[in-house]
């Protein structure tokens, strides 16, 4: 078309032979999500080498009309760095912006373009005796600007935040061109409202976030990493407040997880074994941790709280790593939860929280509500029990095409478990964003408020609706009028 070509060859100049990938084989990896839930397609890729060429690149786009789709390593579980099926969308990656410009040991301050790998943060903060404190499970793909503008969490959260928690400045491209930068951190400003916050979590639809600066802790001096049999997730939530009681700060993780899913690591993943001789219907993966002062005493610490609980009769079998590998396998038993289930069927994946008192209470109630109600599923809950927040998945019956299955009664069960958590004061994204996977659900479920002042948010820095439409908030709907006074007639 006229347009797009005017507009393909005035980002050709602007970026460059390295900077726009016209070729649809290149581009078609970007296209799909990690999943494989969503594929579009895209008029283009661009790729910017800097804040500067994001800025023009987005004042062309507004100029001609083109939507932007942000990308960073492509790993998010919602669909949202993933364009439509239209083909009028930029695919716009920020993969070539992976620059660490600053690292101060003694403000432990990290400053870093958008598209640096979460791995290569960890290794340059190791570097310097500090560390970077959240990881998950992506790390080797998952880039510092998709983590802010999805607010991940990852398996250190119960002590150390999510990523919003480590954000100390960032710089955005907002959707006329203009650059937010505040990647100067202040401890204290008190400038009216915090907008930063405002960018992180947004996916990408209020703004393009180019660069930020983290905080950095002291590194670990050492860990110790436990592996425990339960055998109820109330156990588990009883082992917790012991756990909580007993360590304080120490307390690095608390991670969950049922039979089923360890059984099938252990099936799909090689090389791993069981920690323990017997089976047990739920584990409890928990890490201690402590920098150079408190190092002596953890293994104290994880004898006693072990001690304890199988005095208190939580414990029913228990090992301690013995050394940094085999602390490492234990992890691995948890990070390969995901892909391991994904290797036996298809699954509709849960990212959901309620209040942390209540979990165990809701898994408890929430796994033999769910098979009972879709028979011949099967219902897992995993991971972050400390902060509330569980993967539940239900995996489909034995033999079901996944396009089908996902397609038809997949979608009856997300509404179901959605309209659950709902009723738990919970919220159907934890971590992983609302991308284009949620967005209606968000709309069906939220506080109506809510969804009004997201709206007028969206509407007065982006209201050609150019950045990642779709994603958060369905394009479709209306603009409601709940923040506005109603219209009088004559």
């Amino acid at each position: 078309m006229a347009d797009n070509t005017v507009f393909l060859s005035a980002a050709a100049d602007l970026l460059g032979p390295r900077g726009l990938i016209r070729d649809r084989q290149l581009m078609q990896p970007w296209l799909t999500d990690w999943r494989g839930r969503y594929t579009g397609q895209a008029v283009a890729l661009a790729a910017p080498a800097s804040t500067e060429e994001v800025a023009a690149l987005v004042r062309l786009c507004a100029r001609h009309g083109v939507p932007i789709v942000p990308q960073g390593g492509n790993s998010g579980m919602s669909g949202g760095a993933t364009p439509d099926g239209s083909g009028t969308a930029l695919l716009l990656s920020l993969r070539r912006m992976n620059g660490i410009t600053r690292l101060d040991a003694d403000a432990r301050e990290a400053s870093c373009e958008a598209g640096v790998v979460l791995q290569t943060l960890h290794e340059a903060a190791e570097a310097q005796g500090l560390r970077f404190p959240l990881t998950l499970g992506g790390k080797g793909s998952a880039t510092i600007g998709g983590l802010v503008s999805t607010n991940a969490g990852g398996t250190q959260v119960l002590r150390h935040g999510s990523m919003r928690a480590q954000v100390l400045g960032l710089q955005a491209v907002l959707a006329d061109g203009s650059v937010f930068d505040t990647l100067t951190p202040l401890k204290k400003d008190n400038r009216g409202f915090d907008l930063k916050q405002l960018l992180i979590g947004s996916e990408g639809t209020l703004g393009i976030v180019t660069a930020v600066t983290v905080r950095l802790l002291p590194a670990l001096a050492a860990r110790q990493v436990l592996w425990v049999g339960l055998g109820s997730i109330g156990t588990a939530r009883n082992l917790l407040l012991l756990a909580e009681r007993l360590a304080g700060e120490a307390l690095e993780a608390f991670e969950v997880l049922p039979l089923h899913s360890h059984q099938a690591v252990l099936a799909h993943v090689p090389g791993t074994r069981s920690p323990l001789a017997q089976d047990h219907q739920w584990y409890a993966l928990i890490e201690l941790a402590g920098d150079a002062a408190r190092a002596d005493g953890l293994p104290d610490l994880a004898q006693a709280l072990l001690e304890q609980g199988f005095e208190a009769g939580l414990v029913e079998d228990a090992t301690i790593a013995a050394s940094e590998a085999q602390a490492e396998q234990f992890w691995t038993l948890r990070e390969e939860i995901s892909a391991s289930e994904r290797a036996i069927g298809p699954a509709m994946q849960h990212d959901i929280a309620v209040p942390v008192a209540r979990m165990a209470d809701f898994v408890a109630h929430a796994v033999p509500l769910t098979e009972a109600r879709f028979p011949g599923t099967t219902a897992i809950a995993f991971g972050h029990l400390g902060d509330g927040n569980v993967h539940y998945h239900v995996i489909a019956p034995p033999g079901s095409e996944r396009a089908a299955w996902e397609g038809g009664e997949g979608k009856v069960i997300s509404a179901f478990v959605h309209d659950l958590v709902t009723e738990w004061d919970g919220t159907i994204s934890a971590e992983h964003g609302i991308g284009q996977m949620k967005a209606d659900e968000l709309v069906r479920l939220a506080d109506p408020v809510q969804v009004a002042m997201m709206r007028a948010v969206k509407q007065a820095l982006d209201p050609q609706g150019l950045l990642n439409p779709g994603k958060l908030l369905p394009v479709a709907m209306p603009a409601p009028s709940a923040l506005a006074p109603a219209p009088t007639g004559d």
